[in-house]
C-alpha cells in the first residue's frame, strides 16, 4: 500500500483525510484486505505516529519517489511470497472484483496484471491534433505481479509512475484486466466529495455492485465510533481588512457596497466560511481548507455561499442534514441589521432550508478585534430520515 506521497496537488496528505467516518487510507486497506500480509509505506516522519492505528499492517518509511517507496515496501515483504499487489492508498473505492481479476491474471501465468478503463474524453496533443482514444486506456491499481518479476524490475532502481512500466521494461508480460470507474484516485479536494457520494450510494443501494464495502470491518484496533443521530459542530473564521480599494465586502453572500473589503483567497465571506467549518466539523468531514484549499487557483475569488452548498452536498451524501446554524459576527462596521434578513436567506438556502440566525457584536475597543471581521458559528446536524423506511412514517405522523 503506497501512502508515502506529500499531497502536493491536494494541499495536504490526502491519504489521511476523513472520508465517511474513516480516513482515506483506512478505506483503502479494508478494500485490499485479501492477502496474508499488508505493508503500508508512509512518509518517514509519520511512521511512529501511524503504526499503532494501522496494526497489524507493517508500516515502513517511504522514499523520495514512488518507485523508491515501492522498493521500501518490498523489503518488508516475506521473501517466500509468490506474488504481490501494489495499491495506491489514494484509491479507497476499489471493488473486490477488480482485485480478484488482477490476482486471477497473475495466477494464470502473467508476470503482471493491471486494471484499466477506457478513456472517454477527447484527447488532443498540444499541437492541436486529436489522439485516437480507442488506442488508449487509463491505468488503475492494484497492480499485481509475481514476486520474482517485480523484484527483478526494481533491481536497477529505475523510477516510473507505476510498477507495470518497470516490469514491462524488464521483459515481463503485463496483462490488462477490466478496472472500474469508481476506482478513481483522490487527487484534489473535490474528489473527496465524489468519493463520499459513491460510499453513500453503496450503503443505501443493495443492488449496487460496490455495496460490499458497506460491511467492511474496521481496521484492527480502530473500532468504528458510535454514530449519534444528532451532532453539533463549531466553526470560526477571521479575515483582515484589505488595502485594495476595489475589494468588495461580502458577508453571508450579501455585498456591502459602501464598506471596506476583506483580504482573502476567495471572496473572504467570513460568515459563510464559519458556517462551512461548523457543518463539516459536525459530520467529521474535515474543514473548508481540506475541501477548498487556498492553494488551488480555481478558488480565487470564489463565491463562498456556493462553496458552502458544495460542503453541504458532501455531508448530505454521507447521510446528514443540517437542522440549524447560529452565527455571531464581531465587527464595528458595517451595521448588519439592514442586511440581516438577506444574509439569513442566503445561508439558509445553501444549507438546504435549515433555520439560521445571525447576530452582530461590536469589538468594544478590544485590541486585535478591530483589524478585520470575525465570525463564529455553531451548526446542528441530524441523520437524514430514510424515506423508504417504514419507521419514518408520514410527515404528519412525525410532526
Amino acid at each position: 500500500m503506497v501512502a508515502g506521497g506529500s499531497g502536493a496537488r491536494f494541499g495536504r496528505l490526502k491519504q489521511l483525510e476523513p472520508l465517511a467516518g474513516r480516513r482515506v487510507i483506512d478505506w483503502s486497506i479494508a478494500a485490499m484486505a485479501t492477502g496474508p500480509r499488508t505493508v503500508v509505506v508512509v512518509p518517514a516522519e509519520l511512521v511512529d505516529e501511524l503504526t499503532p492505528g494501522l496494526a497489524p499492517a507493517v508500516v515502513v518509511a517511504g522514499g523520495a519517489t514512488r518507485s523508491a517507496s515501492v522498493r521500501a515496501g518490498l523489503a518488508a515483504v516475506d521473501p517466500a511470497a509468490d506474488g504481490v499487489l501494489v495499491h495506491d492508498a489514494a484509491r479507497p473505492l476499489v471493488p473486490p472484483e477488480v482485485v480478484a481479476r488482477v490476482v486471477e491474471a497473475v495466477v494464470g501465468g502473467a508476470d503482471g496484471a493491471i486494471p484499466v478503463v477506457s478513456v472517454t474524453d477527447t484527447i488532443r496533443r498540444r499541437d492541436g491534433s486529436v489522439v485516437d482514444r480507442s488506442e488508449l486506456v487509463a491505468v488503475q491499481t492494484p497492480q499485481g505481479f509475481t514476486m520474482s518479476s517485480l523484484r527483478a524490475a526494481h533491481e536497477r532502481e529505475d523510477d516510473a509512475t507505476d510498477d507495470a512500466t518497470l516490469v514491462a521494461a524488464s521483459g515481463g508480460i503485463v496483462r490488462h484486466v477490466d478496472g472500474d470507474p469508481s476506482n478513481f484516485k483522490i487527487t484534489v479536494a473535490d474528489d473527496l466529495a465524489q468519493a463520499a457520494a459513491v460510499l453513500a450510494q453503496r450503503s443505501t443501494d443493495p443492488s449496487a455492485a460496490a455495496d460490499r464495502t458497506a460491511d467492511m470491518p474496521s481496521p484492527p484496533n480502530r473500532p468504528p465510533p458510535a454514530v449519534s443521530p444528532i451532532r453539533i459542530g463549531q466553526g470560526f473564521d477571521v479575515h483582515p481588512w484589505s488595502d485594495d480599494p476595489e475589494r468588495t465586502l461580502v458577508l453571508g453572500g450579501v455585498v456591502f457596497a459602501d464598506s471596506q473589503g476583506l483580504a482573502g483567497h476567495s471572496d473572504a465571506d467570513a460568515v459563510a466560511h464559519a458556517v462551512t467549518d461548523a457543518v463539516l466539523g459536525a459530520c467529521g468531514a474535515g474543514d473548508i481548507g481540506s475541501l477548498f484549499p487556498d492553494t488551488d487557483p480555481t478558488h480565487a475569488g470564489a463565491d463562498s455561499i456556493e462553496l458552502l452548498r458544495r460542503a453541504v452536498a458532501v455531508v448530505e451524501a454521507d447521510g446528514w442534514q443540517v437542522v440549524n446554524a447560529d452565527v455571531t459576527v464581531i465587527c464595528d462596521a458595517p451595521k448588519l441589521a439592514p442586511q440581516r434578513d438577506a444574509m439569513i436567506a442566503n445561508v439558509s438556502a445553501a444549507l438546504g432550508g435549515a433555520s439560521v440566525s445571525i447576530k452582530g457584536k461590536r469589538t468594544e475597543g478590544v485590541d486585535g478585534l478591530a483589524g478585520g471581521i470575525q465570525s463564529h458559528a455553531v451548526a446542528l446536524v441530524q441523520r437524514a430520515p430514510n424515506p423508504e423506511s417504514p419507521e419514518s412514517g408520514s410527515e404528519e405522523t412525525n410532526r
